[in-house]
């Protein structure tokens, strides 16, 4: 009786303690549950993302759709990201036509290069290129279309292209009375604003509005702006809709899960981007031709005492003609530089000062890339990076007031 006593009591004390692992095990699973969930809950969701907030807007309705390889839907594993175009496809929206940017609906032209109308491989559907002579769609392009659909990833700085492909299609639509709605999207430099206001003389496809290099804002916010400041020929405005994102604010950090456009790879050079795009109005390097895009610059003729970095531009994807192509460039590797929160001058500067030929180091691009010609004489004349900073204050404060109602998020 003993023994049967004894047994028991193994018995009960091994239910006891597989009952309490079950348990444990149980409440384990049940707290990554309710974590995931709290992640989910806070992940920004990308306007693209949201049917449900545009699906019945465009029931019914023959659909035009600005779009590249950023256009995307994004699902919880990345391989099942499906591009919007596709999707509104599949939910038997009428596409009747695809508008492709600089670098093309499936964002493999270089900068600056010619892309040309086409069909999609995949949809069948008409591409017709924004990019070339053709910036703006014409009536025709747009005839029969009730909305079209802009949804890029931007960068947030001045001169990178996108948004005067907005400010074009938005003009063009108004003209039509076709409406344009935004699909929204972080802005991985929307954490600050800086750099001189472009002044209006200066104005061309890579600065089109008096706005600061960085401007801090999202493309929805953009696009209210455009339309809210009167920016469209002849005062023009808009019928225009934004799809707001969820979760995001500016302060949030934001890892692009598709690069841009070919030259910028990965978030350092989209971080560095705005800083070292000056470098594209000089004789300098900023490692197109390397797999460095925007993180690294030089070129042959800095002193090597200060520039201890070398590199060999060479034609690769997104640049089939390097600046300073096959010829050994010094410079600086910015790849561990913290993430900036403001233009940094002080390679410009550096470099300028290292230049032996200063005659040389400018081209005119630089002015269009300034969106002024005060910038390149300060530099001349011996200007510090603090000097320069503190005479664009004044505008800069005029442009958070200016901005301000057109603010989607914190």
């Amino acid at each position: 009786m003993v023994l049967n006593i004894l047994k028991n009591t193994v018995l009960l004390s091994v239910l006891i303690v597989a009952t309490c692992g079950q348990e444990s095990e149980n409440k384990s699973v049940q707290n990554e549950v309710l974590q995931q969930q709290e992640r989910n809950e806070n992940e920004i969701s990308v306007g693209a993302n949201r049917t449900e907030a545009y699906l019945d807007d465009l029931k019914g309705k023959k659909v035009g759709v600005v779009a590249n390889q950023t256009t995307v839907i994004f699902k919880s594993k990345a391989d099942d990201n499906i591009h919007l175009v596709d999707s509104l496809l599949s939910l038997d929206i009428d596409i009747q036509k695809v508008f492709a940017p600089e670098h093309g609906f499936r964002g493999t032209a270089d900068a600056g290069e010619v892309v040309n109308d086409g069909v999609d491989v995949k949809t069948g559907l008409p591409i017709i290129s924004l990019y070339g002579k053709n910036k703006k769609p014409s009536p025709q392009q747009l005839d029969g279309l009730d909305i079209v659909i802009f949804d890029i990833q931007d960068v947030g700085a001045r001169f990178y292209t996108y948004i005067s492909s907005l400010h074009y299609v938005m003009e063009a639509c108004a003209e039509q009375g076709i409406q344009v709605i935004v699909f929204d999207r972080p802005n991985p430099n929307g954490h600050y604003i800086d750099g001189p206001v472009l002044e209006t003389e200066h104005q061309s496809f890579v600065g089109m509005h008096p706005v600061p290099v960085v401007h801090g804002m999202t493309i929805g916010e953009y696009a209210l702006m455009i339309n809210g400041e009167k920016w469209l020929a002849n005062g023009l405005n808009c019928d225009l809709k934004v799809i707001q994102m969820q979760n995001y604010a500016h302060s949030r950090s934001y890892s692009l899960p598709i690069k841009p456009s070919p030259n910028l790879p990965n978030d350092k050079a989209i971080n560095l981007y705005p800083s070292l795009c000056f470098f594209e109005g000089t004789n300098v390097s900023a490692g197109r031709g390397t797999e460095m895009q925007f993180q690294i610059y030089g070129s042959p003729y800095l002193d090597t005492k200060y520039n201890d970095f070398s590199f060999i531009p060479k034609p690769n994807l997104g640049s089939k003609y390097p600046k300073h192509q096959d010829e050994l460039c010094h410079g600086k590797d910015l790849r561990t530089v913290d993430g900036l929160k403001r233009l940094h001058l002080e390679w410009l500067i550096e470099a300028y000062e290292a230049t032996a030929n200063k005659d040389d180091f400018f081209i005119p691009f630089f002015t269009k890339l300034a969106g002024t010609t005060t910038l390149q004489k300060q530099i001349e004349d011996g200007y510090t990076s603090d000097e320069i900073r503190k005479s664009w204050l004044q505008e800069l404060e005029a442009f958070k007031k200016m901005r301000s109602p057109y603010m989607l998020y914190d």
